[in-house]
C-alpha cells in the first residue's frame, strides 16, 4: 500500500513474514488419547514491536494456546509469527495502530495456520482459531496503559 498526500508520502511495505519460534507439547500422551474429548481451551495473545532501522520494524505475534480434558493437559502449543514491515511516513499517532493492530492482522492467519497444522500433526482434531479483532485489542491496551499511569488520590 503506498498512500500519497500532498507533501506526505505514507508507505507500507510488507519485507517478510516468518515463524519465529514453535513449541508443542502433548504431556500426557498417550493417556490422553483415551479419555473421552470434552476440550476447554485457553488463548492467549500478545504483540511486541522491535524498530530494526529507521522505518522499518518487526512486528511478532505470540500465540499460547492451552487444550486441558478436566485438569489434564491435551496439549500446549506456542508460536511466535512475525513480519517485518516498511512503514514511513505515518505520525507518531498514526503508527502506533499500524504496528500494534494493522500488522498483527496480516500476521495472525499466518500463525492460525501454523497452529492448526501443530495441532491436527499431534493426533487431535483440527482446531481453527477464530478471527481477532485486534482494532479493539489495541484500544483495550490504550486504556489500560493511561488507567496504569493515572495515579489515584486519596483526601
Amino acid at each position: 500500500m503506498s498512500e500519497t498526500n500532498g507533501a506526505n508520502d505514507k508507505q507500507f511495505a510488507i519485507q517478510k513474514i516468518y515463524t519465529k519460534d514453535i513449541s508443542y507439547e502433548t504431556p500426557n500422551a498417550p493417556k490422553i488419547f483415551t479419555q473421552q474429548w470434552e476440550p476447554t481451551l485457553d488463548l492467549n495473545l500478545g504483540t511486541h514491536v522491535d524498530t530494526l532501522e529507521n522505518s522499518i520494524y518487526e512486528v511478532t505475534l505470540r500465540i499460547t494456546v492451552t487444550v486441558k480434558i478436566g485438569e489434564s493437559t491435551a496439549y500446549l502449543v506456542e508460536v511466535n509469527q512475525a513480519g517485518i514491515f516498511s512503514i514511513a511516513g505515518f505520525s507518531d499517532q498514526e503508527l502506533g495502530p499500524m504496528l500494534g493492530s494493522f500488522c498483527p492482522n496480516i500476521i495472525f492467519p499466518y500463525a492460525r495456520e501454523v497452529v492448526s497444522d501443530l495441532v491436527s500433526k499431534g493426533g487431535f482434531p483440527q482446531l481453527i482459531l477464530t478471527p481477532v479483532n485486534f482494532d479493539a485489542l489495541y484500544v483495550q491496551h490504550l486504556q489500560q496503559a493511561q488507567q496504569s499511569t493515572e495515579t489515584p488520590t486519596l483526601n
